[in-house]
């Protein structure tokens, strides 16, 4: 039951075979047993989540059921919950209990899910191994020497490990695909504005966005069908008509014209990984699908733009966090200034503090017409060449990580490596572009490699289908971290 698909379990619990206390009772019983050495999740609320099991199951029982009714679904702990916990990952919000609910979790919420418990995360979504959250590093399920992948570690974690069917995420320049790959599952981050900001706490509004991630591209598809959906209180919410993104899942490759950007297939990518990845094109081509050259000329620019916009974007955003109105407040202060000082210096990690610092720099009289402006001109140069290379291809194919996980503190003083993890998801959030991630094979260690999928815009479908037809033909997304005879972590099925 731990290791079925959410189809399947949407399924069993359909033709009452199991009920959604049944199911929520083994993830939970499962996440007691691994959380302690894995630590994917902040915060988990047994009776709540018991509670909305019972109703599902009499909902059910009537014969209204939609298909994520009884799920248990994980929610990143970047989404505000009512009455629950919600935390960002920081200390700056280690004792907020939101008192409303983000529009990702009204959604799943009336579709009948049940929410298993808060993930663990990068603090404020920086990060790219999730080692950088105020409730300590997230381990990657396959190896627990190695990180799991960022921000979105404690999701990906959660799904690989099977402590819950599916997760929820949310990518600013990578954080669901990049913890997708390095944990041997898949996610997926939609065209920008599909899915509504409102509720999910800012890092860069004009790069974050929330998604769904499991094990296959049918459960992902079943997932955006929920998620996805205008909201009047999100201002960059795209109001279109509602599509089934499971409807074009069985259709055939034939004609199916994949963009393999040179800049993609190059030496900084390690052999292993670029092995996976070739022999995934290889498996695409048996399918039908024909391979075209292209190019992305500005993709070498994305982490330097990144760089200078997202840190911006997060001064702006975090300033509300000032020990004022809610969260941390500094114990002991002379007066207001220093209280600002204090609670904002203590609440905040490393990392945060950074990008704030890096942020206000760029923004700052001075530099911005020579940082700030320029990289806004770099980004559309980057989407621009997306726009060229869509007039020869439907999608586009990579490796999404150079590398497989490395291993947990082997780049925490080094941030421009930590960076340059995002180097081939980065373009994608900066050009707005619908873009996954699935499991094709393990490199170094053992250790997951992904195939990074970018669409054009609103390509969902297209890209869902791709994959699910890839995950007919191959096996990657079944294989399991199995536990070890003592419990732990670590090996293969």
């Amino acid at each position: 039951m731990l290791n079925s698909s959410v189809a399947r379990l949407s399924a069993l619990l359909a033709a009452r075979k199991i009920s959604s206390v049944e199911l929520t009772s083994a993830f939970l019983e499962r996440i007691r047993s691994l959380n302690p050495v894995l630590n994917a999740f902040i915060s988990v609320d047994e009776e709540a989540s018991l509670g909305q099991a019972r109703a599902a199951d009499a909902v059910i029982a009537s014969g209204e059921a939609q298909p994520l009714t009884g799920i248990p679904i994980a929610q990143k702990d970047i989404f505000c919950t009512r009455g629950r916990l919600t935390t960002c990952g920081s200390r700056m919000l280690s004792n907020f209990v939101s008192p409303y609910d983000a529009h990702v979790i009204e959604r799943f919420d009336a579709a009948g899910a049940v929410n298993i418990g808060k993930t663990n995360m990068d603090e404020f979504a920086m990060g790219s191994s999730n080692e950088t959250s105020y409730f300590g590093p997230v381990k990657n399920p396959w190896d627990v020497a190695a990180v799991p992948g960022g921000s979105s570690g404690g999701s990906a974690c959660s799904v690989a490990a099977r402590m819950a069917p599916a997760a929820t995420g949310t990518d600013t320049g990578g954080s669901i695909r990049q913890p997708a790959a390095l944990c041997g599952i898949s996610g997926l981050k939609p065209t920008y504005g599909m899915v509504s900001r409102y509720g999910m706490i800012a890092f860069a509004s004009s790069l974050d966005q929330g998604g769904p991630m499991a094990k296959t591209a049918e459960d992902l598809a079943l997932m955006l069908n929920v998620m996805a959906g205008f909201d009047a209180r999100d201002s960059t919410s795209l109001q279109r008509e509602p599509e089934d993104y499971a409807r074009d899942l069985e259709k055939p490759l034939a004609g199916l014209r994949i963009g393999l950007p040179k800049e993609y297939f190059v030496k900084e990518v390690d052999r292993d990984v670029a092995r996976a990845v070739e022999a995934a094109l290889g498996e695409y081509r048996r399918l039908g699908a024909t391979a075209v050259e292209v190019s992305l000329p500005a993709t070498r620019l994305s982490v330097p733009v990144y760089y200078v916009l997202a840190p911006a974007e997060a001064s702006s955003n975090l300033s509300r966090f000032d020990g004022v109105r809610y969260g941390y407040r500094a114990p002991a202060y002379a007066d207001l200034d220093d209280m600002y000082r204090k609670t904002r210096a203590q609440g905040f990690g490393a990392e945060v503090q950074r990008r704030i610092l890096i942020g206000t720099y760029v923004l700052s009289q001075g530099y911005y017409d020579a940082y700030y402006l320029q990289a806004q001109r770099l980004r559309r140069l980057i989407a621009q060449d997306f726009v060229e290379a869509f007039r020869q291809c439907d999608l586009i194919m990579g490796p999404t990580s150079p590398t497989v996980a490395f291993d947990l503190g082997e780049r925490s003083s080094d941030p421009v490596q930590m960076y340059l993890s995002d180097a081939y998801t980065i373009a994608a959030n900066l050009a707005g572009l619908p873009a996954m991630s699935i499991p094709v094979g393990f490199g170094q260690g053992s250790r997951p490699v992904g195939l990074h999928i970018i669409g054009n815009y609103f390509a969902e479908a297209r890209m869902l289908n791709a994959a699910h037809r890839y995950q007919q033909a191959t096996d990657w997304h079944l294989r399991v971290p199995q536990a070890c005879p003592d419990g732990a972590p670590g090996t293969r099925e």
